[in-house]
């Protein structure tokens, strides 16, 4: 019976220490907010502004993480054979003229794009994968399979089959972008699942990169690392702009992404018979520089100066002859070589 009874000095003992703050001998081991605690918020007052943005930031993350998928890859490459192969002295060593493979093992990201378990990511994420598996943030695995890719464009569709209604992100319209608006990247870095990190547009059009064929990188300063790749960019609508692909090694705050409305175009083709087809025009050509613009009379060094035009192609048939420079398709304006090669 006595047992039962320091049973409320305790509670009481407890009681008095919650009210008063964590404490022990030394003095007082951590001090809570008052707003679940017992002491004031450092910030009394925050700014409605600032408030409201980081419940926009949380209801985004919130709504757009469930699409956001976790692919991890085993994928078999061959090893380059070193030059002294074929060495007598060497070939004791070797298994002979047998070429030799190893296996990689990758992380990337996607999103869900329908709810028949699309998936879109980058290409080099799931080129010449093995094996695919994709965790959902729900922690479910699924086994993958690639629909397609367009090494071009870095873009790639996989599939899995899940018996589970399926969360889907929503495209928005990269077009639309203005430099300085909000950019959120929900991705996989380093395996992390489900990393937000959040920064703003640094600037569109992007091209000469030398990272893919076809170039019009979003750059963002959001934080993108390995494992990020194939990951969306949003905006403050929730809404993805970009498929975030690259980063500059060397630098900070530098990462690109491919707009939606590039892949939209690329998706739709991968989706209904796996490959990319582009159309041809048959020219060889080259960038305008302020001499050639200059030389030609032309306001400004914009366009494609054709050096060669192959015969039968339909720039020949077009009428278009080498020296000629192609300034505008269609009525819009061509600003360089790369700009005319993705439309």
């Amino acid at each position: 019976m006595r047992g039962f009874r320091s049973i409320p000095y305790i509670v009481v003992l407890l009681t008095l220490m919650l009210s008063s703050g964590c404490e022990r001998k030394e003095g007082v081991l951590f001090y809570e907010s008052n707003r679940k605690g017992s002491a004031d918020a450092p910030v009394k007052t925050v700014p409605k502004d600032i408030l409201s943005t980081q419940l926009a930031f949380t209801a985004l993350v919130k709504q757009v993480t469930p699409s956001v998928v976790n692919i991890s890859t085993i994928s078999k490459k061959k090893l380059v054979q070193p030059l002294f192969q074929f060495s007598p002295f060497f070939h004791d060593f070797s298994d002979g003229n047998e070429p030799r493979f190893r296996r990689d093992a990758s992380l990337g990201s996607g999103f869900i794009i329908n709810r028949d378990g699309y998936i879109l990511t980058n290409d080099h994420v799931v080129r010449d994968a093995e094996t695919i598996k994709v965790k959902l943030s729900n922690d479910t695995v699924y086994t993958g399979k690639v629909v397609g890719g367009d090494p071009k464009t870095d873009i790639a569709v996989i599939k899995i089959d899940s018996k589970e209604p399926l969360p889907v992100a929503v495209l928005g319209d990269s077009s639309k972008l203005q430099v300085g608006q909000w950019a959120i990247a929900i991705g996989n870095p380093f395996g992390l699942d489900r990393t937000v990190t959040v920064g703003v547009v640094s600037a569109t059009g992007r091209s000469n990169m030398g990272i893919e064929t076809y170039e019009d990188f979003i750059q963002t300063d959001a934080s993108i690392n390995p494992g990020n790749s194939g990951g969306p960019l949003l905006n403050i609508h929730g809404e993805v702009i970009g498929i975030n692909s690259a980063i500059v090694a060397s630098g900070q705050g530098i990462g690109f992404a491919i707009p939606i409305n590039m892949a939209k175009h690329v998706v739709e083709q991968l989706i209904s018979k796996g490959t990319v087809s582009r159309g041809w025009l048959g020219v060889s050509i080259q960038p305008v520089t302020e001499d050639i613009a200059a030389s030609f009379g032309l306001k400004k060094a914009a366009g494609a100066l054709v050096n060669e035009v192959v015969a039968g192609s339909p720039a020949a048939k077009a009428g278009i002859k080498q020296g000629d420079v192609i300034v505008a398709i269609d009525g819009t304006d061509i600003k360089e070589v790369s700009h005319l090669q993705r439309l």
